[in-house]
């Protein structure tokens, strides 16, 4: 079949997808971004994504059949005016990132099974948006109102054995306030719920993020529970600690002292002098919606 899918292709010049049943003859083309074999969605922007996994080729196809196919496409491409390729190449198919790289193609980020390469086909310099930058840690501070205390961690694989307060990172598609919930029942066998966001700590080239930026996420939180059970593979201890011991000891981080003595203002003062609080708002792509956090505005006065 290898032999017979190659005398096809030499002879012809076209794709034939068995496993979809369609035929891409050189001179077709669908408003969907097809030409010569590769067919793929338009974006809005005039950019082209081809996803290899999706558009038949045969499992054994080699680098120079690929590279021909993909010199036709953006051949016609670039007659149609598109301003960029998006290749999607699955780890099985990796030959065609070799040969695409000959056609001047980059990567752009890979994540599990695929990679993504781009080629800018516009005027001038590339205007393609790079890939994630950050990462995000959120930790919840669970203030105790009635008595002043606060729960803090000290974890086990660092260095210093430092109070701060339960955290981690943020799952994709993770709202904040759930992965703080989540981190301190994770780490403490707490449970809580989000109350408002405190602090947001910015650091680039961070050692524990493979030298890219980190953003750090403070959030307040009210406890459901007080019993602690902490976990003994990531934390060395777990403590009820009052917020003025926590804002004076040394026994801390500089971020977690300063959110402790923030706390301490929003016990004496009020929380909503304190409190980035989250509302969900509909967000302009239809169906879809944000969380936008911001200080809490006045009542508006009746007319």
């Amino acid at each position: 079949h290898s032999l017979l899918w190659r005398f096809f292709f030499f002879i012809s010049g076209c794709l034939f997808s068995l496993t979809r049943g369609r035929f891409f003859s050189p001179a077709s083309r669908t408003a969907s971004g097809s030409c010569g074999g590769l067919t793929g969605k338009v974006d809005r922007f005039g950019g082209v994504t081809v996803n290899l996994a999706e558009v038949g080729l045969p499992a054994d196809v080699s680098e120079s059949l690929f590279s021909r196919l993909l010199q036709e496409s953006l051949s016609q491409w670039k007659a149609e005016g598109k301003v960029a390729v998006w290749l999607r190449v699955p780890i099985s198919l990796s030959r065609c990132a070799a040969a695409a790289s000959t056609h001047g193609f980059t990567f752009h980020h890979a994540a599990h099974d695929q990679a993504v390469l781009a080629l800018w086909l516009g005027d001038g310099e590339s205007r393609l948006p790079g890939f994630a930058t950050h990462q995000i840690g959120v930790a919840g501070a669970v203030v105790d109102e009635s008595n002043g205390k606060v729960l803090v961690v000290q974890d086990r694989n660092k260095t210093k054995n430092a109070w701060k307060f339960p955290g981690g990172l943020s799952d994709p598609g993770e709202n904040i306030g759930a992965t703080a919930v989540r981190e301190v029942l994770e780490e403490t066998g707490v449970r809580s719920e989000f109350r408002s966001l405190l602090s947001i700590r910015q650091q680039h080239n961070h050692p524990g993020a493979f030298g890219m930026s980190d953003m750090y996420i403070i959030c307040r939180l009210r406890p459901l529970t007080y019993d602690i059970n902490f976990c003994t593979q990531e934390c060395l201890r777990c403590e009820w600690l009052g917020l003025a011991e926590l804002a004076k000891t040394d026994n801390t981080t500089p971020i977690t002292s300063r959110v402790a003595k923030l706390l301490l203002h929003g016990l004496e003062q009020g929380f909503d002098k304190i409190d980035l609080t989250m509302e969900e708002l509909p967000a302009v792509y239809s169906g879809m919606f944000y969380q936008l956090y911001h200080r809490q505005l006045p009542p508006t006065p009746k007319s």
